[in-house]
């Protein structure tokens, strides 16, 4: 099962983040490979999946100016530390990229969110989110990164932030760096050191 795969099976169309350490299962070397493969078979999934993903792969949605915005807003919500790297050392971008692509119902709201983040900028600091100031950048998140203190008319900087933000999750927690961030080591067999002494008392069997 792929990543697209193991977020499907869970049933997040909206991509809530809290389950998504159950369905990890990456390859941290190309974002877009770790999304979906690109060549060759993959077991359990059928030619026309392939295809469709290679599709996805190779077809573009945001422009290079969203990319960047998207990039630095993911590595807000999850910035590098001591710990592990950023958003983007793990690809969510082009994660990002890729599922709004894949879940179509993304596409309208996470563009108008840009466009509307960067009238604001626009409106307050006459630039674009991505040429504000950092300290600019971050006073504008803090209007609608908490719904219960933004004001009604963040409304729907609030919305777009609680996407971006829940997508910025689910592509970093089912990354390679994100799973190791949070310590999930899944199944591992355990060794096997024979049979205990008290099984082999109990049958007699001590000195065989």
């Amino acid at each position: 099962m792929n990543r697209r795969d193991s977020l499907k099976a869970l049933g997040l169309s909206t991509l809530s983040a809290g389950l998504l350490l159950e369905a990890c299962k990456t390859d941290n070397k190309k974002a877009a490979e770790e999304a979906v493969p690109t060549t060759g078979a993959e077991a359990g999934r059928q030619p026309f999946e392939v295809e469709r993903d290679k599709k996805l792969n190779a077809d573009k949605f945001f422009t290079a100016a969203e990319m960047a915005t998207i990039t630095l807003l993911a590595d807000i919500i999850i910035p590098k530390d001591e710990k592990s790297g950023s958003a983007s050392d793990a690809k969510v971008p082009d994660f990002i990229e890729f599922i709004v692509k894949d879940i179509p119902d993304h596409q309208t709201p996470m563009r108008g969110g840009l466009r509307w983040l960067d009238m604001q900028c626009l409106n307050r600091f006459g630039k674009t989110f991505t040429d504000s100031s950092k300290a600019q950048q971050i006073e504008l998140v803090d209007m609608i990164a908490y719904p219960k203190k933004a004001k009604p008319e963040m409304a729907q900087g609030v919305a777009f932030f609680n996407r971006m933000r829940d997508l910025t999750a689910s592509g970093f927690f089912t990354s390679e760096i994100g799973v190791k961030d949070v310590g999930y080591a899944g199944n591992a067999p355990n060794k096997w050191t024979g049979v205990p002494a008290d099984v082999l008392k109990h049958y007699g069997m001590e000195n065989v």
